[in-house]
């Protein structure tokens, strides 16, 4: 005997095909409800390879105390900027979530969020706070308060280049950090009010100097 499944709509579930009998989905974004989803793009200034070990160069903060924070990608590019690298130790990031954080990070750029970075004009504005979105310029961010995690959610590690004739390139174009494959089960970062997410500049060679652009995407929801 079949059995029809039938939608919140009305509408039936169709199948595919003779054999297998698969149903149809159409994968959609997550539901934002009267919020929305927004993707950021930073560029660092240049960086000195005398930066800090651990030295933060992106801050993304949480604040809203009764909605949700859904991070789906973290996308991130390095290259040389003027002065090539001494051999030493590969150039190594990584990717720490935060807790507590009650005291806003400092330095760098910080961009005006206003009405910008939606992914659909009709969107809310989003709910990250002016300047809880930072960028390193030419040093490294100041902390603010909060606690890091004790392990990275991520890592990266790439050569730092040492003549000209090996182009600069440190991190290829749109490397991943963090990527939720939500179709294939897999979960966001969920962040809670005075959470977020960081990337450090764990340790680089010397001499060097560089820059690194690093994309954010995310959703704001009610629950989830």
């Amino acid at each position: 005997m079949a059995i029809q499944v039938q939608g919140n709509g009305g509408t039936i579930l169709e199948v595919d095909g003779t054999t297998f009998r698969a149903g149809r989905m159409t994968p959609r974004p997550t539901d934002y409800g009267s919020f929305g989803h927004f993707c950021y793009g930073g560029i660092t200034g240049i960086l000195p390879a005398a930066l800090a070990a651990n030295g933060e160069i992106f801050q993304f903060r949480w604040t809203d105390a009764t909605r949700l924070c859904l991070i789906n990608e973290i996308k991130m590019t390095a290259v040389v900027s003027t002065t090539f690298f001494a051999a030493g130790v590969p150039v190594q990031i990584d990717l720490v979530k935060c807790t507590g954080w009650t005291g806003q990070g400092t330095g760098g750029t910080a961009p005006t969020l206003a009405a910008l970075l939606k992914k659909r004009t009709s969107m809310a504005s989003t709910l990250v706070a002016a300047g809880d979105i930072r960028v390193a310029s030419t040093a490294a961010l100041g902390a603010g308060t909060k606690t890091l995690e004790g392990s990275s959610m991520a890592a990266l590690c790439a050569p730092g280049p040492i003549t000209a004739s090996l182009n600069g390139l440190i991190i290829p174009a749109d490397t991943m950090l963090f990527r939720a494959g939500v179709g294939d089960g897999q979960h966001p970062i969920v962040l809670a009010q005075n959470e977020g997410i960081i990337v450090r500049s764990v340790a680089v060679p010397a001499t060097g100097t560089w820059t690194a652009t690093i994309t954010i995407d995310w959703g704001e929801v009610a629950a989830y």
